[in-house]
């Protein structure tokens, strides 16, 4: 099962700083996206260091939103990497393969 199944993404850039929430469909579901989803393995994910992203919790809301500082390269004006922006980052988050006991 894919991360996307579960949950959809917002983002948003500012400067060099991207962040991602990750919302729930089901609120069911949300308990099984926060244990599948730490720092560590978002920036595997995403190819950005651990000690660069800070993740909130918001259970009320089914929602985990990261926050990735230096994320884009020097900022979204200044990047050659369009593919570095916070909406190519989040759907490359949701392709993530989550187990079934994530």
């Amino acid at each position: 099962m894919r991360l996307h199944d579960l949950a959809h993404v917002r983002t948003g850039d500012k400067g060099d700083i991207s962040q991602i929430s990750v919302i729930a469909y089901r609120a069911a579901d949300y308990p099984r996206i926060a244990r599948a989803l730490d720092t560590a393995r978002v920036g595997a994910v995403l190819g950005v260091a651990a000690g660069a992203i800070r993740r909130y919790e918001l259970p009320q809301l089914g929602a985990l939103n990261f926050v990735l500082e230096g994320a884009l390269s020097g900022g979204v004006t200044r990047s050659l990497a369009l593919d570095a922006h916070g909406k190519t980052l989040g759907a490359h988050l949701l392709a993530l393969e989550i187990g079934d006991g994530a």
